[in-house]
């Protein structure tokens, strides 16, 4: 299947059936417009659970997913514009909730981004990333809002994921009033090192992150880390607390990041620079 995308055999010859054991998605609206899923229950999909694609005025309220197996994301907006995530429940064997919009070469084909997304009052347990964009990310996300979220025990709590086999610009996003707990590995990452490596650069850019609490914040606090050539950038930490972490602080290849009133471990951060690598250890 991947092999078809990067020839770009067209989409109407891709087709398989039994004996190729690919795990179909559980509920996946395509090009369609006003569109409400609220109140339902979902248990044990074979793969991602809500899936809308190259979809606008999408409303998700109320629904509570539980399915803990494989590549179980929750809930995930493909290429989708103006977006409404809220008072929702996900308890998932992969991402929570994560912002899509294409792997590869069949992404930067279309090159339809996820936009005007706002996630509000969600809950997530377990589950690789309570909220993720990322890592099919190749079309773009942007004008990203998300606020008074609880994630309890990821292995990460926000973690933008991209590469340069995806390319894809990240941008615009703000998340506010955010809660972590329990996490297995970083508490925030923002990486360009998710899997394969290409030739399509991606960008991350203008991030604002404000009242964010991981109580115990496992391997890692913030992990910023980026090509070179492609440098993270713009991103704003405002009252941050992360404390119970092993490494604070790592940035690689980051410009212009901001901390205001951001502690971990219970020390403040204080570091400038420009395209530098920094990291704060155990015994810093």
């Amino acid at each position: 299947m991947f092999d078809m995308a990067e020839r770009d055999v067209p989409v109407g010859e891709r087709r398989f059936g039994n004996g190729y054991y690919l795990r179909p998605q559980f509920i996946q609206p395509y090009q369609c417009q006003n569109l409400l899923i609220e109140g339902v229950t979902i248990l044990r999909s074979p793969m991602w659970v809500i899936h809308p694609v190259l979809c606008s005025n999408v409303s998700i309220i109320g629904v509570k997913v539980l399915s803990d197996g494989p590549n179980t994301d929750g809930c995930d907006p493909e290429s989708c514009k103006d977006v409404l995530i809220k008072d929702s429940h996900f308890d998932t064997g992969d991402d929570c909730i994560a912002l899509k919009s294409g792997r590869n070469r069949d992404g930067r084909r279309l090159n339809i981004p996820c936009e005007n997304v706002v996630i509000q009052n969600c809950t997530t347990i377990n589950g690789h990333a309570g909220i993720a964009l990322g890592s099919e990310i190749s079309g773009g996300a942007r004008n990203v809002f998300i606020e008074n979220c609880k994630i309890s025990k990821p292995m990460w709590g926000i973690r933008i994921k991209t590469s340069s086999m995806r390319g894809g610009t990240i941008e615009s996003v703000y998340m506010r009033n955010i809660e972590i707990d329990k996490v297995g590995h970083e508490a925030i990452i923002f990486t360009m090192l998710y899997e394969d490596k290409g030739t399509n650069m991606p960008t991350i850019k203008d991030v604002y992150i404000e009242n964010l609490v991981a109580k115990n914040g496992g391997k890692g606090g913030i992990f910023i880390e980026a090509y070179s050539e492609s440098p993270i950038k713009d991103i704003c930490f405002s009252n941050v607390k992360i404390d119970n972490t092993i490494t604070p602080l790592k940035l690689e290849n980051a410009e212009n990041i901001k901390f205001q009133s951001t502690y971990i471990n219970g020390k403040e951060i204080r570091v400038s620079g420009k395209g530098q690598r920094i990291t704060i250890g155990p015994n810093n």
